[in-house]
């Protein structure tokens, strides 16, 4: 008799604090006639945003682990977009779910939405640019680019913004927009080999066979020079004061162009002056008239 007086208290006790439970979860607040949100919503909300995000890490895991890092690190980008787009479709679907009108939320959020667009609008311009440069594959992580006379290597495309790394190691910003308005170089789109040039003038009267053999030497001495195709020399004018000359050779990595053409223009100089082929200063001649 006992115990089951002792059962039935702690069945009353349990009931009640289920109850204060229950009641706690069923606490509203309500904003205005057709919006009220429960905590009982605010947690299922969370739940399934939770249960989303693992969802989407175990996809992401299961689809990149046999893709080679050039094709993993595209489709990262990709998918940071898709993440985004899947998070806010569930989220509105959850509160619809759990009986939030989500037209009441549209319409009592419209001013205050109008009021961020327009404060945000160039965040949405480099958003929408974001997407096009995706979709027209103009600029890939791991390409050389220039834009307003920078030049960088892409590092992380981002959903506004893009990273990029500078010859001299320093971190380029570059938002999404400025695609649409400017004009973009990708020095590598065509594949990791580039054309280069260094341009010398001679002195007139120097022997411009021997001219042409010193700088494909100069060239061919770098190491950072490739084989093929050949370096080739071309004559490119006759100056004011000096016979032109370009040596034009290939590169597998334009990024580092600035300091191999140095390299050259150091040995175009030591070679010069070993056999006496001059590098001429500009001269005028001059009539005074009395």
């Amino acid at each position: 008799m006992v115990q089951n007086l002792d059962k039935l208290e702690e069945s009353i006790s349990e009931n009640s604090v289920w109850k204060k439970v229950v009641h706690f979860l069923n606490l509203h607040v309500d904003f205005n006639d057709h919006i009220s949100i429960s905590i009982l919503d605010v947690i299922v909300v969370i739940g399934v945003i939770f249960i989303t995000k693992l969802i989407l890490k175990i996809s992401f895991r299961l689809i990149t682990r046999k893709l080679p890092n050039q094709d993993k690190n595209k489709f990262e980008v990709v998918y940071g977009y898709f993440k985004w787009l899947i998070y806010v479709i569930i989220f509105f679907i959850t509160i619809h779910s759990v009986g939030i009108n989500v037209t009441a939320v549209f319409a009592a959020s419209a001013a205050l939405l109008i009021g961020i667009g327009l404060a945000l609008q160039t965040l949405f311009q480099d958003i929408i640019s974001g997407v096009f440069i995706l979709i027209d594959q103009s600029v890939h992580v791991g390409d050389n680019i220039e834009i307003e006379g920078k030049v960088g290597r892409v590092e992380e495309i981002k959903l506004r913004t893009t990273r990029a790394v500078t010859i001299d190691n320093k971190v380029l910003i570059i938002p999404n927009h400025l695609y649409l308005t400017n004009s973009l170089y990708n020095w590598t789109q065509n594949g990791t080999k580039t054309r280069e040039s260094v341009s010398v003038g001679v002195a007139y009267g120097s022997d411009v066979a021997l001219v042409k053999q010193l700088l494909i030497a100069c060239a061919n001495s770098h190491p950072s020079v490739l084989d093929s195709p050949e370096p080739t020399v071309i004559f490119a004018d006759f100056g004011d004061s000096a016979l032109n000359f370009k040596i034009v050779f290939t590169l597998n990595d334009s990024f580092k162009a600035e300091f191999i053409k140095s390299d050259i223009r150091f040995e175009i100089d030591k070679l010069f002056r070993e056999n006496n082929i001059s590098i001429p200063f500009p001269q005028r001649d001059i009539h005074i008239i009395k």
